[in-house]
Formats: structure tokens, C-alpha cells, sequence
């Protein structure tokens, strides 16, 4: 496989196309497994080896995005350091994790999320506002509301975004047109790379198109 995903797309489309680089940020460090959403936790940027492989996968002439948490800037930082080709760095609070309000800092345990055999697929139900805070439907809302506005911001253009799990999960529920229900069903490893277009002349139905999920060195 291609250690440079653009060499496989290289196709010329029917109008500008705009990619979108999702970067889920670097693990933290969470032994009590707690909830933290947008508790402002930092990250473990240690792991040379995944860092410069996810660096060789970014394109070298993207406007890059974090958003506002220090997780999410300290990956974006790291994967410069690792080789990434990049520029100024933006900050955009949309592109946040869930608030969970008052359930932050919670336990797993405690919240009565299993991760056995019958894991739920999110904290709480996607409808369901954390007491304080946000639902997944809001944060959908509010992600899918920032990709639209920074996708006609920069048409044609590669736009690496670090961010995290919930956010990876609405833009992949934006581009399929899924309910936030199966939205969070997605999986993103930290530190993966997921690639995401929108075709500006396509019929608006169809204009998204998924080329990657959660893409890792071994995958």
C-alpha cells in the first residue's frame, strides 16, 4: 500500500475538491477511566514511530485546523515535529468534543458504560443532552455546521483537522447522511487518519465521499 494515499486518488473531478485529513488527537492518559470530554487534558505525544508514520500520510500544502482543546494543538504540534509539512496553525472551538457537563470526571463504572461484549457505542444516548452540557446530537450539529463553513472557506483545498472521537463521528455521519444514532457507531484510533472529500459541483446529495477510516501504520 502507498505510504501516500493521494497517489491512489489522483483522478481528475468534476470541480474543486476539497479533503478533509481527520486526525484523531494522541492518547491521554486516563488510568481512573474517566470521562473527560472537554475536561482540558493533555495528551501523550511519546510515540515517535506512529507519529512520523501518520506524518508521511498528510499532505504538504494543507491549511490546518485544531480545535481549541490543549489534546488536540499539542497532537497538531507533534506531527510537525514528526515531518508533517505545516503552516499556521488555526484554533476552532467547533470542532470540540462533547461537553458532558456534569458527568465529566465521572467513571465508566459510574456512568454504567460497559466495555465488555455489549458496549455502548457513546456515554450516553446521542438524543440525550448531558445534564450542564451537550448531546451528540448537538455536537453533531454544531461539527457538521463548521466542516460546511470551512469547506466553502477553502474549496479545492486539503484541510488536515485535529480533533477528536465525537467529531471524527459527526463528519462521518455528515458526508453518509447517517443519523447521529450510527454516526457514533464509527471507531477512530488515536492518532489515526481518516480522508473525507466533498465535490463542489456534485448534486449537494452526493457531494461526500469517505476514501478512509481510522487509517494506522498496520492497517
Amino acid at each position: 500500500m502507498s505510504a501516500n494515499p493521494m497517489r491512489r486518488i489522483g483522478k481528475p473531478d468534476p470541480g474543486a475538491v476539497t479533503r478533509w485529513w481527520w486526525v484523531r488527537h494522541a492518547p491521554v492518559p486516563n488510568p481512573e477511566l474517566r470521562c473527560y470530554g472537554q475536561l482540558d487534558k493533555d495528551a501523550d505525544c511519546s510515540n515517535a514511530a506512529l507519529f512520523a508514520a501518520q506524518a508521511k500520510l498528510l499532505p504538504g500544502d494543507a491549511v490546518w485546523y485544531a480545535s481549541n482543546l490543549a489534546r488536540a494543538i499539542q497532537t497538531a504540534k507533534a506531527l510537525g515535529a514528526a515531518g508533517a509539512r505545516q503552516g499556521a496553525l488555526a484554533i476552532e472551538p467547533a470542532l470540540a468534543e462533547q461537553d458532558f457537563g456534569q458527568l465529566q470526571g465521572l467513571t465508566y463504572e459510574e456512568l454504567g458504560v460497559s466495555h465488555g461484549e455489549n458496549q455502548h457505542y457513546w456515554l450516553i444516548p446521542p438524543a440525550r443532552r448531558a445534564p450542564g452540557g451537550e448531546s451528540f446530537v448537538d455536537l453533531f450539529d454544531r461539527a457538521s455546521a463548521a466542516i460546511q463553513r470551512l469547506t466553502a472557506a477553502h474549496a479545492g483545498s486539503n484541510i488536515v483537522a485535529v480533533a477528536h472521537g465525537g467529531t471524527i463521528r459527526a463528519a462521518l455521519g455528515l458526508a453518509l447522511n447517517l443519523p447521529p444514532e450510527a454516526a457514533v457507531r464509527f471507531e477512530t484510533d488515536n492518532v489515526s487518519v481518516t480522508l473525507i472529500e466533498h465535490i463542489e459541483r456534485a448534486d449537494p446529495a452526493h457531494a461526500w465521499r469517505v476514501v478512509f477510516v481510522n487509517r494506522m501504520p498496520h492497517g
